[in-house]
């Protein structure tokens, strides 16, 4: 058989090869050279914030250095303060740390003071009228106020010496004395030439460049003087040093690597471009070759579409024909088979819940052999139905995942527990039997003993995991074992009275007694009596709700109410007594709100067992009943809080005086003594207190020269370490340090004495 059509289809695809092949090179070269500009303009980046932050911090350190040793030595404070001249000792170890202080640095040029009152200058070499002084033009810019104080713009200053022409300086003022005097100026003189050597240091000049200008966008140096390679040059980054007000420009010389990759890039270009032609003009001569063979089979085709169109009598399109039955006959496919599949799914799972509600179980055998996952299924198969649920189903699941998320989830739940079932001896069939609820019916052929701890163990290991890896909470219950197919559904009804009650639950995985049943007749007047009773004893400030309360929750556990009945029950003794108290005041009517109880209801909703739910519910009444009490013992409470003030404020220096002192002055308890300062002047008593022996403290020490022991005793305290111990707490200082900073400064304590008066 000869080769020659695999030889022309071979060579055919040739054209994509090489166009693919050019365009992956040309995509990868683009991609590398943005790669490279950018790591280009990174690196440029990092070299000028290291020259930026090197010259800040070296001018910085200047800066301080200089005013940290004028500040510190004594004798510039002599040389301003001085009313007169100042003398020659002090002048001459100014001008020593001068300079001193211009040879610690090689960039420092020259350091000066100036003084306004003697319009003199104060050099390293001595003391200098300003008249004829090598810088009087600058001091005289100072004094006219058109300089502010801090650094200024580059400047020419004239060298004093007659041998040195005029260099380039960068220059601060500072008022004397430091830090904010108006008696004279402090002069630095910083280097250009410094400056312009740490920056030729840190450029390439060969490679790269850098400009720097001031605030006024005029260029104050270009790295190693080249301002045709800064002129032509590629810029890449902008970086501000805001000490100086400069703005430093770098970037790549033009010519350079950088220009080269930019044209490179354009070749390749070019060269993708002549490619594409040169494959379009390939593939159409191929295609043209390659088109004899297919023409001769169309041809075939189009001569028995003429048979069958002279035996129809019509003329039609012969391709569109062919395409049209084609498509008709995918489409019927395709719909027989998604009609095949929605029927399985409809009759099995219409099976499933047969078998769970014990109808139409004729033939069921058949059917669950047909319809079902299970296979080998007898009169005398054993089946057990699980049923598990999701937890706080509304909030944990619906609130954190979209629709199309929770299917996913759920059909995740499923597969996983087949995975875990498969090699236990048992198979399983499961279910969705409502949105939050899932049905497992689990077989096994062999009769075992263990076939229920078997599914214990898969569902505990199955809780486990959903909990760890999907962060959601399973419940489950599980029915006693059946006998046969007719038994499903007394063991699904016992799984579904577990789950009917699982605040009563002990664990997340509970077995169902071998009788239970779903539903129990609620004796609604015997619990309705005793709701009445709890509020009555509520109503009456009795503590004895609760233990009436506790007996309802007690009762709720023996007769093994479901959850719904325990919450209804709930809701009930809430609005009733909600009707008995609300109306005490206003506070009770906010509490006992619509709002509020809905939210109670909520939380206990929300709760995974019924002592939660009775924990929640006792915080919730304790709290309240606090509030009821409080209403009912105090009428006008306002009164009462204000008289216990006004005794405090009078008694305050009675060592007795405590909350158990108020209780018996008062006739209240020490509790609501307590409660009810707190309430209304949001301050404890022991503070209130304090707060008002720290005030005589205060006017003791300051305006009499009694002991501390003396004045613990006026104020209440046994001895002056408690009393110490607590002042200091409260103020920050001791007793001592108050008296002497006090009467340091008489006038502070004159201004206090006014303000209290």
């Amino acid at each position: 058989m000869s080769r020659t059509w695999y030889y022309r289809l071979l060579f055919s695809y040739f054209p994509i090869f090489f166009l693919t092949v050019t365009i992956l090179i040309f995509i990868a070269f683009v991609f590398i050279n943005d790669i490279s500009r950018e790591e280009t303009r990174k690196a440029d980046r990092i070299s000028a914030s290291y020259l930026v932050d090197n010259l800040d911090r070296t001018i910085r350190d200047i800066e301080l250095s200089v005013t940290e040793a004028v500040q510190s030595e004594q004798a510039y404070k002599l040389y301003f303060n001085n009313p007169g001249q100042a003398s020659k000792e002090t002048v001459y170890t100014i001008a020593q740390s001068l300079r001193e202080l211009t040879n610690s640095s090689s960039w420092i040029q020259s350091i000066y003071l100036y003084d306004k009152k003697n319009d003199s200058a104060l050099t390293s070499s001595g003391a200098r009228e300003i008249e004829g002084f090598a810088d009087q033009y600058w001091i005289e810019q100072i004094m006219s106020g058109s300089l502010a104080p801090g650094w200024q713009p580059v400047r020419v200053y004239d060298v004093e010496s007659v041998q040195r022409t005029p260099i380039r300086v960068l220059t601060v003022n500072k008022d004397m004395p430091l830090p904010f005097g108006t008696d004279g100026v402090l002069v630095i003189n910083i280097k250009m030439s410094s400056i312009e050597q740490s920056i030729d240091s840190m450029v390439n000049g060969q490679l790269s460049f850098m400009t720097v200008t001031d605030q006024k966008g005029q260029v104050v140096y270009n790295a190693h003087s080249d301002s045709e390679g800064a002129h032509g040059g590629q810029p890449l980054n902008t970086l501000h040093l805001e000490r100086l007000g400069w703005t430093l420009h770098s970037g790549i010389k033009a010519g350079n690597l950088f220009g080269w990759v930019s044209v490179i890039s354009y070749v390749w270009v070019f060269i993708a471009a002549l490619t594409v032609v040169c494959a379009i003009i390939y593939i159409v001569y191929i295609t043209r070759r390659n088109y004899k063979p297919i023409q001769i089979i169309m041809n075939r085709i189009e001569a028995h579409q003429i048979r069958a169109l002279e035996q129809s009598g019509s003329s039609v399109d012969e391709m569109k024909l062919i395409d049209g039955v084609l498509e008709n006959l995918i489409n019927h496919m395709m719909d027989y088979d998604e009609k095949s599949r929605e029927n399985a799914l409809l009759q099995r799972s219409k099976l499933f819940n047969d078998l769970l509600q014990g109808d139409n179980l004729d033939r069921a055998t058949e059917r669950l052999k047909e319809l079902s996952p299970l296979t080998d299924t007898d009169q005398s198969s054993h089946f057990t139905v699980v049923l598990g649920e999701i937890n706080r189903y509304e909030k944990g699941f619906q609130e954190r995942y979209t629709r199309g998320e929770q299917n996913t989830l759920k059909f995740a739940l499923m597969n996983v527990l087949q995975e875990l079932t498969r090699n236990t001896g048992m198979q399983c069939w499961m279910e969705w039997v409502s949105a939050d609820r899932i049905a497992i019916l689990f077989q096994s052929l062999e009769p075992s003993e263990d076939m229920t701890d078997r599914i214990c163990a898969v569902a505990e290991e199955f809780r486990s995991w959903v909990e760890q890896n999907l962060r959601i909470s399973l419940s489950f219950g599980i029915g006693p074992i059946a006998r046969g197919v007719g038994a499903i559904r007394d063991s699904y009804t016992a799984a579904e009275a577990v789950m009917q009650r699982k605040l009563l639950m002990n664990g997340d995985v509970v077995l169902a007694g071998a009788g239970e049943t779903s539903q129990q007749l609620l004796e609604t007047y015997t619990y309705l009596q005793m709701i009445a009773d709890f509020v009555k004893r509520f109503r009456m400030s009795s503590g004895q709700w609760r233990e009436l309360l506790e007996e309802i929750f007690t009762a709720f556990e023996h007769n093994m109410l479901p959850d719904e009945d325990i919450l209804s029950l709930l809701e009930a003794m809430l609005q009733m007594l909600r009707r008995e108290v609300a109306m005490m005041s206003e506070e009770l009517q906010e509490k006992l709100s619509e709002e509020n109880l809905n939210q109670w209801l909520k939380s206990m909703k929300e709760a995974k067992t019924l002592e939660d739910v009775k924990s929640m519910l006792f915080d919730d009444l304790t709290e309240l009943f606090r509030t009821y009490v409080s209403v009912t013992e105090t009428k006008s409470y306002r009164a009462l809080v204000n008289e216990m003030k006004t005794y405090i404020e009078e008694q305050f220096a009675n060592p007795d005086l405590s909350l158990k002192h108020l209780s018996d002055r008062f006739q209240v308890s020490g509790k609501h003594a307590s409660y009810l300062f707190k309430t209304e002047f949001n301050m404890k008593f022991v503070d209130f207190l304090t707060e008002l022996r720290m005030k005589e403290v205060e006017r003791l020490l300051v305006h009499t020269d009694l002991s501390l022991q003396d004045i613990a005793l006026k104020v209440g305290y046994a001895n002056g370490i408690t009393l110490g111990r607590v002042f200091k707490r409260v103020t920050g200082i001791t007793p001592g340090d108050y008296r002497r900073l006090k009467r340091e400064h008489p006038a502070n304590n004159y201004k206090e004495k006014e303000s209290s008066g």
